[in-house]
């Protein structure tokens, strides 16, 4: 059963009253019994002493009753301003003195630590850290340091005024081995130390001379592995008291977590950084013709991207990035084309028609230096037999002129252009159909792939062929695991098709534009699948998820005709829709290219005003490209002398 309690304040009522009716009744004893007449003065002297024993009570019992409401507003962690409860009596008047002092220090730590934990700006948090701890310790002044990877102390935030903490100037680092004795002592007690430091120490350290006479406190930083994290200095004109060192060592072992913490993230970061750059370097190294192409779109990009933010009207007026959204391009543009990794080098830079590792058009032409050749032993054959040796060299001359003819044609239908026509085509399927004797078994040395997908049975020897053909192994069926299913979760709606690669000699050859196969092209845009798929796989902290988005995006068109996922340009963002921009800007005008010359400046502007008509680039984003002089500002960086030319931005806006 509980046992009943009785409040503080019922406490010294009872007790008040016990001993005035002690100390009343013993005076009144003596004459109650000879002056009952007199009694009610009895009473009334016990209802005054109990009066003022409630009165005095209250005095007394009323600060506590506020002390005991804001500890429980404490409790609740609220820390407004509250004044301070003030008291006639001496012990309850310092215990409500020392409970505001714990209040406003514990909403210094507390807020101290909450600035600590969501400051992602490491060189503002430092001088900001070290304002804070001169603030705390009522110092002149003090100085930060953090160690290198080297271990050596660099000062990062300096205070010598009084005022604001700066970020420090640049003075050599501090090695471990010639530290001032005040703070080698220090770092090998684990724990705060004050004392002087010479004027040869200071001079040491570069700091004033004048420093010399106030109280210095070392107080070494160290992380969750007791390593050395950095060291902080705190100078005063007089003595620091223990009171404030507990605190300021309280407060510095959360600064050193949160130091380590910002550290890591700004190792993490760098860490992410060089291997962003390594893969878009190696990317641009695995071609020699299409080096720089991963630096140069994201510079484009970010070019048309800080003229967004520059807009104080039209469309982009309200357009703002924020640190981390600008973190997030700069991971997408540098990204944009890291899927590359998996497409062949000679798809890549397939320069010609007949070109897979090699360039086959020397095969090709060995054919016809065979024919050549057999129309050399045609015409001695002839002669030999008795035939008229005038007319055998005519024919003979005649067949050669044409092998040349047709030799140069094909040669010059293999290097591509901007259009094949049909009768060209026609032509290059007759000249096909000219025959050759081949005397070797076209089976040895192959691949065991190779081997599979040779014709069989194999034709005996010797045997006619056609000087150009489509043959059977110049079909590379595709991998089933490599088709794109319906469902698939990326949402690729991508048509696939049926071989890896078709290297068939007149299938190539008829290309109508370029010199890329279905397949070919395909193999090409894969590369955004994959680049898709990779970043994807990538555990993203929150504010980077849109990464693969806006990476990925960068080939679809405004009309929904792009890929890999056909969206239009409601379903994309800002960002990757400049980079659609950034990417067909550079392709143009690049002239690091083995199948084309570098565009001019406004041959660029032409194709790419007639893309925008077609729905293919955002015109509003090509207006402000165009209106910025973002063109302009990217050709005088990357573009040769030559290729710049004057553009009338009128004649290509609506």
């Amino acid at each position: 059963m509980a046992r009943r309690q009785l409040s503080f304040p019922l406490y010294i009522h009872i007790t008040l009253l016990a001993v005035v009716l002690v100390v009343l009744t013993g005076e009144s004893l003596r004459w109650f019994g000879d002056a009952i007449p007199g009694a009610w003065e009895f009473f009334l002297l016990v209802a005054l002493a109990a009066s003022i024993a409630l009165l005095v009570s209250r005095r007394i019992v009323a600060p506590l009753a506020r002390l005991a409401q804001e500890a429980e507003a404490v409790r609740r962690f609220d820390f407004s301003d509250h004044p301070v409860v003030r008291s006639s009596v001496r012990e309850i008047d310092a215990f409500g003195a020392a409970f505001d002092l714990m209040r406003d220090a514990v909403r210094r730590f507390l807020r101290i630590n909450q600035q600590l934990v969501t400051e992602t700006d490491f060189d503002r948090l430092r001088p900001w850290l070290l304002d804070k701890l001169v603030d705390i310790a009522e110092a002149r002044g003090g100085a930060l340091y953090l160690a290198d990877a080297s271990g050596a102390l660099r000062i990062t935030a300096l205070d010598v005024e009084g005022g604001k903490a700066k970020p420090a100037p640049d003075l050599p680092p501090l090695s471990p081995q010639h530290l001032p004795l005040l703070m080698e002592a220090a770092c090998k007690a684990s724990r705060p130390l004050s004392g002087h430091l010479s004027v040869e120490e200071l001079c040491t350290l570069g700091l004033d001379e004048q420093l010399a006479k106030p109280t210095m406190l070392a107080l070494p930083l160290r992380d969750r592995h007791d390593q050395l994290l950095g060291m902080l200095l705190l100078f005063k004109d007089e003595e620091i008291n223990e009171a404030s060192i507990r605190f300021i060592e309280a407060l510095a072992a959360s600064a050193a977590t949160s130091l380590e913490t910002q550290e890591l993230v700004k190792e993490q970061k760098a860490l992410l950084e060089a291997t962003i750059r390594m893969i878009a370097g190696a990317i641009d190294d695995k071609s020699p013709y299409t080096g720089g192409h991963c630096a140069r779109v994201p510079e484009l990009t970010f070019m048309l991207a800080r003229a967004a933010c520059a807009q104080d009207s039209g469309p982009y007026a309200d357009f703002a990035m924020s640190e981390e959204r600008w973190e997030q391009l700069h991971l997408a543009a540098w990204l944009h084309d890291c899927g590359k990794v998996i497409t062949p080098e000679y798809i890549v830079d397939k320069a010609t028609k007949l070109e897979t590792v090699h360039n086959r058009i020397h095969e090709v032409r060995t054919r016809f230096e065979v024919l050549k050749r057999d129309a050399w032993i045609a015409y001695w054959k002839g002669v030999a037999e008795g035939g008229e040796e005038a007319l055998l060299a005519q024919q003979r001359d005649a067949l050669l002129q044409t092998l040349d003819e047709e030799f140069a044609f094909v040669a010059r239908c293999n290097v591509g252009g901007e259009f094949l026509p049909t009768e060209q085509k026609d032509r290059l399927r007759g000249i096909g159909a000219r025959r050759w004797l081949r005397t070797l078994d076209d089976r040895l040395g192959l691949s065991r792939d190779e081997l599979e997908r040779m014709p069989r049975p194999a034709p005996m020897l010797p045997v006619e062929e056609p000087l150009l053909a489509d043959r059977p192994e110049h079909r590379v069926p595709r991998n089933e695991a490599e088709r794109i299913p319906e469902d698939n979760r990326w949402g690729f709606r991508m048509a696939v098709p049926e071989l890896l690669y078709d290297r068939g000699e007149l299938h190539n050859l008829t290309i109508s534009r370029g010199t890329l196969t279905e397949e070919d092209r395909y193999k090409i845009n894969q590369h955004i699948v994959q680049t898709i798929k990779m970043l994807g796989e990538l555990p993203l902290p929150r504010h980077l998820r849109e990464v693969p988005q806006i990476a990925g995006g960068h080939h679809e068109k405004m009309d929904g005709t792009g890929y890999p996922c056909r969206l239009d340009r409601s379903q994309l963002s800002v960002e990757a829709r400049m980079m659609a921009i950034a990417d067909i800007f550079e392709a143009l005008t690049a002239a690091d290219r083995p199948y084309k010359s570098g565009k001019t400046l406004s041959e660029s502007i032409a194709i790419m005003a007639k893309m925008c008509k077609d729905q293919h680039i955002d015109p509003e984003l090509f207006e402000l490209f165009l209106r910025a002089g973002v063109h302009n500002e990217y050709a005088n960086r990357y573009l040769k002398p030559e290729q710049i030319d004057a553009v009338r931005i009128e004649d290509y806006l609506p």
